[in-house]
């Protein structure tokens, strides 16, 4: 299964971007919870937010409030949008879906927020 990641970049502190993140299997996306995790400088990987297949979504308090994690399963695809971004959200994001020890990893997207 590939996932491929778009919608980084860089924006100034206060603003917003979308992730996008598609599968290549529908099969494999439904059927499992799908995630967005990042990696900042010198930093280690750490979970952003997680969707279930059915739905329900969880966050780390780091991004509560402004993160939304949102999932197409007739499109494979899972949304990120990010709201009032701060210096410290600026790392590479990636998606993954299925178990946190296996499953499938996209190749990430840097997004960065200037001050």
């Amino acid at each position: 299964v590939q996932l491929q990641a778009c919608g980084g970049g860089l924006v100034q502190a206060g603003g917003s971007l979308r992730l996008s993140c598609v599968a290549s299997s529908n099969l494999v996306f439904s059927m499992h919870n799908v995630d967005w995790h990042r990696q900042g400088p010198g930093k280690q990987r750490e979970l952003v937010a997680t969707i279930s297949k059915g739905g329900s979504a969880n966050y780390a308090d780091s991004v509560k409030g402004r993160f939304t994690i949102s999932r197409d399963n007739a499109k494979s695809t899972v949304y990120l949008q990010m709201v009032s971004l701060k210096p410290e959200d600026t790392a590479v994001y990636y998606c993954h879906v299925g178990p946190l020890v296996s499953g499938y990893w996209g190749q990430g997207t840097l997004v960065t927020v200037s001050s």
